[in-house]
């Protein structure tokens, strides 16, 4: 049975807290030294915390301390604090500090119900990346759950110890050089030079010097020789992309140093045995070209060994919110900006929207809101997108999604008749004030002002 620990030196609260998490097992304490103690002997998932504890219940130090030290002993528990309903600045330092969620007071049974089943989940999710991890740590750096990237993740990692030579389709974005990457450093050449070049962005004239080097005079400008891309990646990688993009001409130099593993400098005379891995990657149709007479067949069938299609954004699921949440990491720390994570609104807009730049229209997107936005929790509109609030998918079961859906639909309603006043959209709900504020931060709904 799954545990939650309560810190509450109310016996009221406690009795309240242990009928409302039926389902599991509770643990409580009523003070730091005895939290501690719990946190050590049961090792809780997650943490109900008031911050008014002993021996200074008025204030918020003694329980500030204790969630520092319970993260500090087990940084992978979700605490939930609990304060009373005018002490929303004290909640808020303890969210920087690193708990999960709060709660103020009075105690609902549903919202705090909800609030430990996300965390429990949240844990769980967190648990069972870590495990997945350190049992096949080798593609960690492709992010995804979805079916169909895990299946070209496997065949990536199936191949990365081999020298085969790989061909990566897929649409522009979709992070082919980040699979590129990953197959080199889990293969037995990781410690030498991945070298990557993309084939169209360096005009027709200058890709083969930049390939295949240059001896000095070998043209104008030619001051000393220089070794090509293919020379500085010996004994490591080489990645070539949009390799469909390669002039026809340059494909037959291209081909015999695939079948020969030599080359030769333009200007040069000599043969320069190279040994390297070649990767290629592509959004062109390969077979396509090689039917137009634009690609050359004997090339396509040398690069492509053995190729793996990666899938676009839009046909991976979930995908797009587990790759916005990692993001979302990276540029808290790139602009040491402390966005805790994204609205509801947000979530549903990234859920809709058909990504047609793929990942790298998500960082874009990702970059510029962690920059602009102006709450704790990303908008839809810090993304510049919009979302259809009515949507719901049809094959939504799970009563809590379908409730969670109500009720925020229910808040954002009620809001606007009552002219964003919050005493009358309270009074509209059927709710105190303090439980619609609750609500309203439950659902990480930061753009309906709750002063």
């Amino acid at each position: 049975m799954e545990k939650i620990l309560v810190v509450d030196d109310d016996l009221g609260i406690q009795k309240q807290l242990k009928w409302s998490f039926a389902g599991y097992e509770v643990i409580f304490a009523e003070d730091r030294a005895s939290a501690i103690a719990q946190l050590r002997r049961f090792e809780p998932k997650v943490v109900t915390l008031d911050l008014g504890l002993p021996p200074d219940p008025a204030n918020a130090t003694e329980g500030m301390a204790t969630l520092e030290e319970i993260l500090e002993l087990a940084p992978q528990t979700k605490v939930i604090v609990v304060t009373g309903n005018n002490d929303k600045k004290n909640a808020l330092r303890a969210i920087n500090l690193g708990a999960y969620d709060f709660y103020q007071k009075p105690i609902d049974s549903d919202t705090i119900q909800i609030l430990v089943s996300r965390a429990m989940n949240l844990f769980n999710l967190e648990m069972e990346n870590r495990h997945l991890a350190a049992v096949a740590p080798s593609m960690d750096k492709i992010i995804g759950q979805s079916e169909s990237i895990l299946a070209a993740s496997r065949k990536a990692e199936r191949i990365a110890q081999t020298d085969i030579s790989t061909l990566l389709l897929g649409e522009s974005g979709t992070g082919k050089e980040v699979f590129a990457r990953s197959i080199h450093e889990h293969s037995l050449r990781k410690d030498k030079a991945f070298v990557a070049i993309n084939c169209a962005s360096i005009p027709e004239n200058l890709l083969e010097s930049e390939l295949f080097g240059y001896e000095k005079g070998a043209f104008t400008g030619a001051n000393k020789t220089t070794p090509g891309k293919i020379e500085t990646a010996q004994n490591g990688t080489l990645f070539l992309d949009e390799i469909g993009d390669m002039p026809i001409g340059l494909q037959a130099k291209m081909l015999r140093f695939l079948q020969e593993r030599v080359i030769e400098r333009v200007g040069g005379r000599s043969e320069i045995p190279v040994d390297i891995r070649v990767i290629c990657a592509t959004h062109r149709d390969i077979p396509g070209m090689v039917a137009e007479q634009t690609f050359r067949e004997d090339l396509y069938y040398r690069i492509g060994e053995i190729s793996i299609l990666i899938p676009p954004l839009r046909e991976r699921n979930n995908d797009v919110v587990l790759l916005a949440r990692t993001f979302l990491a990276q540029y808290n720390e790139e602009f040491k900006t402390k966005i805790k994570g994204f609205s509801e609104g947000a979530i549903k807009a990234m859920s809709q929207h058909k990504w047609p730049g793929n990942i790298r229209e998500l960082q874009n997107k990702l970059k510029s809101a962690v920059i602009m936005a102006e709450g704790t929790h990303i908008q839809a509109e810090d993304l510049n997108l919009t979302f259809n609030n009515d949507a719901l998918s049809i094959d939504t079961l799970n009563l809590r999604e379908v409730r969670e859906h109500a009720e925020s639909r229910a808040i954002r309603n009620a809001y606007q008749i009552a002219e964003r006043n919050m005493s009358r959209t309270a009074e509209l709900l059927g709710v105190t004030r303090p439980t619609l504020y609750s609500l309203i931060d439950k659902y990480h709904m930061d753009d309906i002002k709750t002063g």
